[in-house]
């Protein structure tokens, strides 16, 4: 039975209607740390292959010159172009932060990586435009982060396990709505341009482990964008394009959930309440509370490589379904393979997108211990929910001890036990290593943190694509 809603009215009402008076002080707060993690990801983002892929086919392409590109100078691209490669830049590290969903029905239970399409929308709409002001980027993000994450909350969770990436399907709403709202769009505009995303939404978890899956999000900016401009010159789709027997929610996730929708678009807003994670390791977000875990067994007992004999892994099919290598050949995989992961911080000690490196990741060190590394589905585990990400490791040592560490449930980044604003920065200044000096690092990070205060768009957007003062006074002469 196809469920009666007016889910794309609502939708529309609430972007319509905020205002920047209307973002609570904890919403800004959490926004500008979503806002400095995704800006230093962008940098890191612009180094890898991919990334650099994409910008040579949108400079190759040309066309309006309607905003640059992470890490590629003062050359510009047309809108839709600029986001496709900011939004993948975003997201290929795997580092982008997590949506928190507190339900037990949602089996995966973080469902969307929920910043990135939304302020790379925002930032790319913005340096188009040239007029807007840091609240305006601010509000446009915020909006667009809550349609993306209630859309993402109210669908029933089977869109995720029949293997739709949520970060590409939805997070073409919360591109579309940034982009909208800075464009001041409204009324049948605005349901065009849901009407539009509703039918642009695109990814399947096939290209997990790739250079596709981060494509995912970069084509989900690209595609929110290109649906607000062409809803502004008047192209038309359905006004209800969420709802109905062949709506977005029927289509794609066989329904929703009718008690949560109930609670409405900002009531609270998603970015409050349940919350974001930040997360602190480039991989997959189920696989943190498990590596932190191999961490401190590892710290505990000052253990060394060569002292590992085995190491087996116990967890639920939360965790192993979706992190699906056995063996990881490239750092793609690895981020998406439990072996890797436990092997990486077993041999470094750590897990930076510095370690995750093609060379480091196929070399002996890392295969021969991924290979001494079992996955165990454990029933244990399974009949306790998937409300929480739980795990178990056991290391069988050379000299026969056994060490054993459960993983904490309360996992590093969460809500309940955030990263600090100093790691925070300790994280922005990572990605930006060997990017940007340490003085524009400083700069750039001064404009994130005080983007809706007295920042400097403009500036901002040239620090992320490489573009000096310098250069810029140059070009202008």
């Amino acid at each position: 039975m196809t469920q009666a809603s007016d889910i794309t009215a609502q939708a529309i009402g609430f972007i319509e209607r905020m205002t920047y008076a209307d973002l609570p002080d904890d919403a800004l707060t959490i926004g500008r740390r979503c806002m400095v993690d995704t800006v230093g990801l962008y940098l890191a983002g612009s180094q890898e292959p991919s990334v650099r892929i994409l910008a040579e086919d949108a400079l190759a392409q040309g066309g309006r010159a309607d905003a640059p590109l992470p890490g590629a100078g003062a050359t510009k691209v047309p809108a839709a172009l600029a986001g496709r490669v900011w939004g993948t830049s975003g997201h290929a590290h795997d580092w982008d932060d997590t949506q928190v969903s507190h339900d037990p029905a949602h089996v995966y239970g973080l469902l969307t990586h929920p910043s990135v399409p939304p302020l790379t929308a925002a930032l790319i709409i913005a340096s188009e435009l040239g007029n807007a002001d840091g609240k305006d980027v601010m509000l446009a993000f915020q909006v667009g982060f809550e349609v993306e994450c209630k859309i993402s909350e109210w669908m029933k969770p089977r869109h995720y396990r029949r293997g739709h990436h949520t970060s590409g399907t939805v997070g073409t709403f919360g591109a579309a709505a940034a982009a909208a709202k800075l464009m001041g769009l409204k009324g049948e505009k605005l349901a065009n341009a849901l009407g539009l995303a509703a039918s642009f939404a695109a990814g399947i978890r096939v290209n997990f482990g790739t250079m596709t899956k981060p494509l995912h999000v970069g084509r989900a900016c690209e595609n929110g964008i290109t649906a607000a401009k062409l809803a502004a010159e008047g192209f038309q789709a359905d006004p209800a394009a969420l709802d109905g027997p062949w709506g977005f929610f029927s289509v794609m996730g066989e329904g929703f959930d009718e008690e949560k929708a109930k609670q409405g678009f900002g009531a609270p807003l998603t970015i409050v309440s349940p919350g974001v994670s930040i997360k602190p390791y480039p991989s997959g977000i189920l696989t943190h509370q498990s590596m932190d875990a191999m961490l401190k067994l590892v710290l505990d007992h000052n253990l060394k490589p060569q002292e590992v004999e085995r190491i087996h892994f116990f967890a639920g099919k939360n965790i192993i379904e979706p992190i699906r290598y056995p063996i990881a050949k490239n750092h793609l995989q690895a981020k998406f393979s439990m072996p890797a992961l436990l092997a990486m911080i077993v041999l470094c000690r750590r897990a930076s997108h510095h370690e995750f490196e093609d060379a480091f990741v196929a070399g002996e060190a890392m295969q021969d211990l991924q290979a001494r590394t079992d996955v165990i589905n454990d029933l244990e585990i399974d009949a306790q929910g998937y409300d929480k990400i739980r795990s178990r490791i056991e290391v069988e040592t050379k000299d026969g001890r056994t060490l054993v560490q459960w993983a904490d449930e309360r996992y590093r980044g969460g809500p309940s036990n955030p990263i600090d604003d100093s790691g925070l920065d300790a994280k922005f200044r990572m990605c930006a290593e060997g990017v940007i000096n340490e003085d524009q690092q400083e700069e750039l990070l001064g404009l994130v943190r005080g983007i809706d205060r007295v920042a400097d768009i403009g500036r901002l957007v040239d620090l992320i694509s490489g573009v000096s003062a310098e250069a810029k006074e140059m070009a202008a002469e």
